[in-house]
């Protein structure tokens, strides 16, 4: 994402429609890398080696996040700054990259469904021998689980989005900054001011935990 060379004096609040939308994209451009570290991690996880034991509750961690992660960079909001699927069609990769994307989408509902369990379907029945219930059965049928192939496919997808959003955030930077540049010192010190940390970060709040503080659980 596109930066400032130099550090500001100070960082003003600017409420337009257009910082607004602004703030949309960076959400989304975040949760695009947020993406691309699941996918990273993944790879990692699900490739097959000699004797590696692959951590189940990771691998669906992880593959949740991404999916998640993913499918809110398409919702609609009231500023509509959201992906549309005109966007996928429009990227340069080859293969069936909308139909990929559709099925992500998918993928997002089967696991972030609150109430059905997206590793195994479970059926029961009842054990019959003789003629006669003897006992009852509960079988269960696993999902496949995700591959290396997916979490690659996911990933090369998931990174040319993220080169068209930050496209859009430099187009949005720029009218920011020519809206902003049209206000005089006394107006702009009417805006209200942003404190930020050495890092970019706003600072912790009052209600914030800070480390040492012994705050947080305790066992």
């Amino acid at each position: 994402m596109t930066g400032q060379a130099t550090a500001p004096h100070t960082v003003r609040r600017i409420g337009s429609p257009a910082a607004a939308a602004l703030a949309d994209l960076a959400a989304m451009f975040d949760d695009l890398q947020t993406v691309l570290l699941c996918c990273e991690r993944l790879v990692s996880e699900v490739r097959p080696g000699v004797g590696k034991q692959v951590d189940e509750v990771v691998v669906e961690s992880l593959w949740t996040t991404a999916l998640i992660s993913y499918s809110r960079c398409f919702a609609g909001g009231e500023r509509g700054m959201g992906l549309t699927e005109d966007d996928v069609e429009g990227l340069e990769l080859q293969g069936e990259k909308l139909a990929w994307h559709r099925m992500l989408r998918k993928l997002k509902k089967h696991f972030a469904d609150p109430a059905a369990n997206p590793r195994e379907e479970f059926t029961v029945g009842v054990a019959v021998a003789e003629g006669k219930a003897v006992g009852v059965a509960i079988t269960s049928t696993r999902q496949v689980p995700v591959d290396e192939q997916t979490v690659r496919q996911t990933g090369a997808l998931a990174f040319a989005l993220t080169q068209l959003v930050d496209a859009r955030i430099a187009e949005h930077q720029a009218t920011v900054l020519t809206g902003a540049a049209t206000l005089s010192a006394k107006e702009l010190e009417t805006l209200e001011e942003i404190e930020v940390s050495g890092d970019g970060r706003p600072p912790p709040g009052p209600d914030d935990e800070t480390p040492g503080d012994g705050g947080g659980a305790t066992s």
